[in-house]
C-alpha cells in the first residue's frame, strides 16, 4: 500500500519540527518545501531526520526541495510559508507580507495537489487561511486553520503548571480569532472531569486566561527574535492525523463557518471534527451572554484583517 504523501511548505522552524514529528509518527512519506533560495536549508533539513530514522526504527522518506512539481498529488498540505512575528509587530502587521506569499501558494497547490486536506499555520491566520480558501476555490471542508488546537493545548499547559497535575486529565476549549481577542471557554474546562472553576481561585484563573490570550507574545520576547515552533508544529500534525487516520477527533480550529454560532463567511476558531473527509462537522453548543459577546467581539477583529486581504 502507498503511503500518504504530506507536503510541509516553509521550511523554517515548524516546518522542520513538522517534518520531524510526521516522520516519527509514520503519517507518510515528507515533502519539505521552500522558495529557491532556501532549498539547501530543506535538503539539509530533511537528510538530518533520515539520519536520525536508524535510532527509532520509523521508515517515512523525507525529501527537501524547491519544486513544486514535487508536491504533486500529496495527501495533506501543512503551509507556514511567510515571515514569522517580530518583538512589537502584531499579527496583522504581517498581513500584507503573508498575503502574497500564500495567494502563489494557493495556486501551486490547487495546481499540483487539488485534493490534497490543507492545514494553514501562517499568521495573521484568520485571514491567511480565508485569503486561501478563495484563491484556490477549495472547498469548505478542506481548507482549516490551527489556531483554537494549540490556542486550547496552551490553555491546558497552564492549567497543569498552575495546579501540578497532568496535562492527559484537563480538558478546555478556545473559540474565536488566533489572537489577542480568544475566548476560552472557561466553564468548560474540566480537571479529571472536575470544573477548572472548583480547583482554582477567580484571580488565578483570570490571570491563567490572560496568559493563553497572550501566549505567543510571551514567547516572541523571550526569543528575541522569531515565534514558537514547537508546540505550532504538534498542533497540525494533531489534525493531520485526524485525517489521515479518521479518527474524528474534536479539535478547535478556524473553519469556514456558515450560520454556525452566528457567524457566516468568515473562517474563526469553533469546535471542528476532523475525519477522512476533512472538516465533517461544527459541533455548535449554546453561549451563555458573555460568551456569545466575546465571540463577536473576536468575529468583529477577524472581519477587520479580512476585509484587509480585498478579497
Amino acid at each position: 500500500m502507498a503511503r500518504n504523501k504530506i507536503t510541509l511548505i516553509g521550511g523554517g522552524q515548524i516546518g522542520g519540527n513538522l517534518a520531524l514529528i510526521a516522520a516519527q509518527k509514520e503519517l507518510g512519506d515528507v515533502i519539505l518545501f521552500d522558495i529557491p533560495r532556501a532549498e539547501g536549508m530543506v535538503k539539509g533539513k530533511t537528510l538530518d531526520i533520515m539520519q536520525l530514522r536508524p535510532h527509532d526504527g520509523y521508515d517515512s522518506k523525507l525529501t527537501g526541495t524547491s519544486n513544486y512539481e514535487d508536491i504533486k498529488d500529496s495527501d495533506v498540505v501543512i503551509i507556514t510559508a511567510g515571515i514569522p512575528r517580530k518583538p512589537g509587530m502584531s499579527r496583522d502587521d504581517l498581513l500584507g507580507i503573508n498575503l502574497k506569499i500564500i495567494s502563489d501558494v494557493a495556486e501551486n497547490v490547487k495546481k499540483y495537489a487539488p485534493n490534497a486536506f490543507v492545514i494553514v499555520v501562517s499568521n495573521p491566520l484568520d485571514a491567511i487561511v480565508y485569503a486561501f480558501h478563495k484563491v484556490s476555490g477549495f472547498s469548505k471542508n478542506k481548507v482549516i486553520g490551527m489556531a483554537g488546537a494549540l490556542d486550547s493545548a496552551r490553555f491546558k499547559a497552564f492549567l497543569a503548571m498552575e495546579t501540578g497535575y497532568s496535562v492527559q486529565d484537563i480538558q478546555c476549549m478556545v473559540l474565536g480569532g488566533h489572537g489577542d481577542t480568544m475566548v476560552p471557554i472557561t466553564r468548560l474546562a474540566t480537571i479529571g472531569g472536575i470544573p477548572a472553576e472548583d480547583l482554582i481561585s477567580k484571580e488565578r484563573l483570570d490571570a491563567i486566561i490572560e496568559r493563553t490570550r497572550f501566549a505567543g507574545g510571551e514567547i516572541v520576547k523571550l526569543f528575541g527574535n522569531g515565534s514558537a515552533f514547537y508546540a505550532p508544529a504538534a498542533s497540525a500534525i494533531e489534525m493531520a492525523e485526524s485525517y489521515l487516520k479518521d479518527k474524528k477527533r474534536i479539535i478547535p480550529s478556524a473553519a469556514l463557518c456558515e450560520g454556525e454560532f452566528g457567524i457566516d463567511g468568515y473562517f474563526i476558531g469553533v469546535p471542528t471534527v476532523i475525519g477522512a473527509n476533512g472538516i465533517e462537522k461544527i459541533l455548535e453548543f449554546p453561549l451563555l451572554v458573555d460568551e456569545k459577546t466575546q465571540l463577536m467581539n473576536t468575529l468583529e477583529a477577524v472581519k477587520k484583517t479580512v476585509a484587509e486581504t480585498g478579497l
